[in-house]
């Protein structure tokens, strides 16, 4: 997975699936994606970038099941109440973690909710019912997509489990258009 320089195969992949024909007319652009960048003190990971600057910024054919929100939004159902957030702070996890069942006083958990949620991360989009899938953009894992919800956070890739899907954005749109379901490993 290179996030420093896209792949034109990813990118091709990436534009097929999404089949947006309007001569980039709902793509940021370069200018408004480094003006971004530049406010959050960040570098998006290709091939996400290329893709907000020239392809589009959201769209409401998906993925997630509720489509890909802009670059600078959060869904509709994100909710109030949530911590500031601060994409130029790293995303704190590594591995697949389920709070539920983390014995581990809520003292020393929620401070690391407040940053899984809030930190190192752009929202892609909604499932509903709380599930939201993040491109991480700093820290360790930049450039793979995480599902989390109310109940635990899981990297998405084929290097993780749960999916045989390539990490990474390019990954994890291609499987949304092979209408595979997001978790489908054995």
């Amino acid at each position: 997975m290179n996030t420093e320089h896209v792949d034109p195969d990813d990118l091709a992949a990436i534009r097929a699936a999404f089949d947006i024909d309007d001569g980039g007319e709902s793509a940021l652009g370069w200018e408004a994606v480094q003006a971004f960048e530049a406010e959050h003190g960040i570098v998006l990971p290709e091939p996400y970038r290329t893709f907000v600057a020239e392809v589009t910024d959201g769209s409401h054919s998906g993925p997630p099941d509720y489509g890909l929100v802009g670059l600078a939004e959060l869904p509709d159902d994100w909710g109030d109440g949530r911590g500031d957030r601060d994409l130029s702070r790293p995303f704190p996890l590594t591995s697949n973690w389920l709070w539920e069942e983390d014995s581990r006083p809520s003292e020393e958990i929620d401070p690391v909710l407040d940053q899984m949620f809030n930190h190192g991360t752009i929202v892609l989009g909604t499932d509903g019912c709380g599930m939201y899938w993040h491109l991480v953009v700093t820290g360790a894992h930049r450039g793979h997509v995480w599902f989390i919800t109310g109940e635990g956070a899981t990297p998405f890739g084929s290097g993780f489990g749960f999916t045989t899907a390539e990490p990474g954005f390019a990954g994890w749109v291609k499987h949304w258009a092979a209408n595979k379901p997001w978790f489908d490993a054995a």
